[in-house]
């Protein structure tokens, strides 16, 4: 076992296991919430658009 694992106490069994996924650190892309949310409200914006200016 790792030094930290020994140091944090053990998780309540009500959490099933919730907390420690999120204490975690994964690899990839990091996004903040917010500009994913800006990103895609403009998807639909652009989509709607083009939908009205060039109908198929």
């Amino acid at each position: 076992m790792s030094k930290r694992k020994k140091d944090s106490s053990p998780m309540p069994a009500a959490s099933a296991g919730l907390l420690r996924f999120f204490e975690e650190e994964t690899e990839g892309v990091k996004i903040r919430p917010e500009l994913l949310v800006v990103f895609a409200v403009a998807l639909i914006i652009v989509s709607v658009l083009a939908k009205a200016f060039f109908p198929v």
